[in-house]
């Protein structure tokens, strides 16, 4: 497995960054972020009710429960933004997706030399229940979620 840094947190922005490199296609790298189905094997179960912006569902983590999600860009195989309501310092998950406490989560994809870079930024920490608290939680979930998508993306024939 590509080894990766870690992600690092940016206060003055309340948001989380991570660039790392797949030896996989951008088509690989972009499935693997868009496709429910595959979302799922790496990430948290998810669910939408279609595809392309406005579409809407659920990420569903077991012991945490289930996040609303609504795709907000898409520039197919370059980008792609999620909106989530996923505050890790609340005692529960809002049931609907709530743009004024919510934040989004983009992943750029490019095609270098032996693969693919792609960069998450998550922002919008400012907006949560507990800002530097959700940042740093947020940055060892990026850590961990993105080492499971390489793993997968690059074990895969």
């Amino acid at each position: 497995m590509t080894e990766n840094p870690a992600s690092v947190v940016d206060e003055e922005t309340f948001s989380v960054r991570r660039t790392i490199r797949i030896a996989a296609s951008v088509d690989k790298v972009w499935r693997a972020v868009t496709e429910p189905e595959h979302i799922s094997r790496w990430f948290g179960r998810t669910v939408l009710d279609g595809a392309g912006v406005g579409a809407t569902g659920t990420m569903t983590f077991p012991d945490y429960g289930a996040i609303p999600l609504r795709v907000e860009a898409c520039d197919e195989p370059n980008l792609i933004a999620y909106r989530w309501g996923n505050d890790d310092a609340q005692d529960a998950r809002p049931e609907v997706l709530d743009p004024e406490t919510s934040t989004v989560f983009t992943f750029t994809l490019e095609p270098i030399d032996d693969g693919t870079q792609l960069t998450v930024v998550e922002s919008g920490f400012e907006r949560t229940s507990a800002p530097l608290e959700n940042l740093e939680s947020h940055r060892t979930g990026w850590d961990s979620e993105l080492d499971k998508l390489v793993a997968l993306v690059e074990g895969e024939v």
